[in-house]
């Protein structure tokens, strides 16, 4: 906190809350997009209690039926953005601003990405059991997936996570926000079938030669 804000708050505490609301609401205003909390945290001197209490306020300030704009935090960031009601107000000023048109392969694609992050190409390509790079650059045209790093094995492959637009999109504040899935028994068993697979061969006829029948060797005929 700075010094003039610590003698505001000595002198009225509700100046000091009004000053610390409008600084937050001009930052975020200015930026246009998501600014993280320890950005915000340096640019007005408060502490992190101090931020939530500040953010607090501004959500708020724009709950009321009065305000066409909300604060939503976007994992560790926040954010001014336009309120879901009034969409179609903005469709007909922007003259329809364009949206992902989502098929089921992306769907697909992209909950794969959401769940399993991150991930690359070919591991999405062996979950789908197809190919699945042109779902994949459609997404990061969209901007809801994004690489994230390499991977740190043979080749550098690409890793795709989530984005904050995914976040927007979805209604999220965190992709711990997701609904829990759990693994379909049929996959378990496909795993054990797979690790059965690969022991070696000798392991796995060890039994049908155990119990093969012992053939009977003909005595000697008498006289010879």
């Amino acid at each position: 906190m700075t010094d003039e804000l610590r003698e505001m708050e000595q002198r009225d505490p509700e100046a000091l809350r009004d000053e610390r609301m409008a600084g937050f609401e001009a930052i975020l205003f200015a930026m246009g997009n998501s600014v993280p909390a320890e950005v915000l945290r340096e640019s007005l001197g408060l502490t992190e209690e101090e931020l939530e209490e500040t953010a607090g306020a501004l959500r708020d300030k724009y709950a009321r039926p009065d305000s066409g704009i909300e604060l939503v935090k976007l994992e560790d960031a926040w954010q001014l953005r336009t309120k879901r009601a009034f969409f179609d107000v903005l469709r007909k000023t922007a003259q329809s601003p364009v949206r992902p048109s989502m098929t089921g392969t992306l769907l697909e694609v992209l909950s794969i990405v959401a769940y399993r992050q991150p991930v690359t190409r070919q591991e999405i390509a062996d979950i789908r059991g197809i190919s699945s790079d042109y779902a994949v650059n459609r997404l990061v045209e969209f901007g809801l997936i994004e690489e994230c790093g390499r991977q740190d094995a043979p080749g550098r492959a690409i890793l795709f996570g989530t984005t904050e637009e995914f976040l927007r999109q979805f209604g999220l504040q965190s992709v711990r926000e997701l609904p829990a899935v759990s693994i379909p028994e049929d996959e378990e068993t496909e795993e054990t079938e797979a690790a059965a697979a690969e022991q070696p061969e000798e392991a796995r006829d060890g039994e049908a030669v155990s119990e093969e029948t012992e053939v009977p060797v003909p005595e000697e005929e008498e006289g010879k």
